[in-house]
């Protein structure tokens, strides 16, 4: 599925980034994941106050093949076929889905929690840029003062350690 297939899809409920992963595409919104893109099939993001909506229409989470055995992703599940044709009501679905993600973020550190921060804070202004009069000073050390020209002791001339 093109990305601007899922863009269109997605129109009811607002603009979307989708990034490629995966052999798929992941369908982002204020980048949290709210959906994937896997054989020509989308995922909608759930939860345990999801869930039940999905397993109402019969759906099933997301599976792959690895290594020989199946594995399942509970948090991603089928979206129903007749939201490709509704707009309007997989718009409502994706609402569902990113308010799930934006559940996780607030329960989860890391880059979702990021995410949730960057939408609610100002924008933070870039520090103003170091010069050397700007620097402080370095201290002298305290012990030996080395003359230029000197050599440390133990090495060849014209060497140093460093």
């Amino acid at each position: 599925m093109d990305p601007g297939h899922i863009r269109e899809l997605f129109s009811g409920f607002g603009p979307v980034d989708i990034r490629r992963m995966f052999g798929g595409a992941g369908v982002f919104v204020d980048d949290m994941m709210i959906a994937l893109v896997s054989r020509e099939v989308i995922y909608l993001k759930a939860d345990a106050e999801t869930i039940p909506a999905f397993e109402r229409e019969g759906l099933a989470p997301f599976s792959y093949m690895a290594k020989g055995s199946k594995r399942t992703i509970t948090s991603y599940w089928r979206m129903p076929d007749r939201l490709y044709d509704d707009p309007d009501e997989l718009a409502t679905w994706a609402r569902a889905s990113l308010e799930v993600a934006r559940r996780k973020a607030a329960r989860t550190p890391g880059s979702a929690r990021k995410a949730m921060r960057k939408m609610t804070r100002k924008p933070a202004r870039k520090p103003a840029r170091r010069t050397k009069q700007s620097r402080p000073a370095r201290k002298a050390k305290a012990g030996k003062v080395r003359r230029p020209g000197s050599r440390r002791p133990g090495t060849p001339a014209g060497r140093s350690r460093r």
